[in-house]
């Protein structure tokens, strides 16, 4: 995504830095560019007046020389810009998977690598510098007063479960009495005072993944008794999967009774809202997978962008449980 997309809906990087009254660092390619680079500078500075746009920094730069030629045609361009280094090409890289990054990669680590050679052709002092803000406290509180629950929630979050708005985490932690934190690679199974479980995204579907939890059955068969005693279950994309039967014969829990198959194209990319269909509300989020459904498997929730006519289930309910694709902040 870029710096301007989303702005129809009030969702980009452009909106939210305008709102938190920020300044903006852009990432740009200058691969294969030099006089080029600073054209798609300026448009990007030109497009919106009243953009926070302070600084640049160059990516996939060849040379100390090549850097020096692009950075003069910006400075030329682009007045008030501050150019302040560049990062060269050819650099180790973190592979992605899907639409994330290999978290295997991540668990092995290179990232202390990575980010010496990424920082080490950038001013860090003229960074913070052009970068600073002045911190203004405010009292008011701009969403809806939190009501207080005299309750436990279970929060299913570990390597394969491993996404989830840290915002999110922060409104469970508000909103209930205590937020128990569950490995299920590691078999922890759901505590029996449990009110309510929360599984978050990841992956289950591929081998390294489902290698980790195909044996945990205390954290599977405590979750299955979770749901059998009608207690509240509240899942997203991985953790919904988790809910079904199976993907692409890998079993799951089979707590819902739907199956799902992975495909090479992408089903969904970008925000959505969902509409449950019993009680005819509507959420607002973003859905990213590569996985689907059994034709049969009617849903209870429908995914759309701009017009309801273009909807696809994408969520399913069975009663206190709900999976859904759909990836929301809770706290609006």
């Amino acid at each position: 995504m870029g710096f301007y997309d989303g702005m129809d809906k009030g969702a980009s990087a452009y909106d939210v830095a305008k709102i938190l009254n920020i300044s903006t660092l852009l990432i740009l390619d200058a691969g294969g560019s030099y006089i080029t680079i600073a054209a798609v500078l300026k448009g990007l500075v030109d497009f919106k007046d009243d953009n926070t746009i302070k600084a640049v920094v160059l990516n996939r730069v060849s040379s100390a020389m090549h850097y020096a030629l692009v950075k003069k045609h910006i400075e030329a361009a682009c007045e008030n810009i501050v150019v302040v280094g560049w990062i060269e090409k050819n650099l180790p890289t973190i592979s992605s998977r899907h639409l994330g990054l290999d978290l295997e990669e991540l668990e092995n680590s290179i990232l202390d690598e990575i980010a010496k050679d990424v920082l080490k052709n950038i001013d860090m002092q003229a960074l913070e510098e052009v970068m600073h803000i002045e911190i203004k406290e405010v009292n008011e509180y701009p969403f809806k007063e939190i009501v207080k629950k005299d309750e436990v929630c279970v929060l299913v979050k570990d390597k394969n479960f491993s996404f989830m708005y840290f915002d999110n985490i922060n409104y469970l932690k508000e909103v209930y009495k205590e937020v128990i934190f569950v490995d299920a690679t590691k078999d922890e199974a759901i505590p029996s005072n449990a009110d309510m479980v929360i599984i978050g995204g990841g992956y289950v579907e591929t081998d390294e993944s489902y290698g980790r939890i195909k044996d945990s059955f205390n954290f599977k068969n405590s979750l299955i008794q979770h749901a059998k005693a009608d207690k509240k279950i509240y899942a997203e994309c991985a953790g919904l999967i988790y809910l079904g039967k199976s993907i692409d014969e890998k079993p799951m829990s089979a707590i819902l009774d739907i199956e799902f198959k992975l495909g090479d194209k992408r089903e969904r990319l970008g925000y959505y809202y969902g509409l449950d269909f019993q009680s005819k509300t509507i959420t607002k989020g973003h859905a990213f997978h590569y996985s689907s459904v059994s034709a049969s498997a009617a849903g209870d929730i429908g995914l759309y962008k701009s017009s309801q006519k273009m909807m696809k289930d994408g969520g399913w309910k069975k009663g206190n449980i709900t999976g859904t694709y759909l990836h929301s902040m809770w706290r609006c």
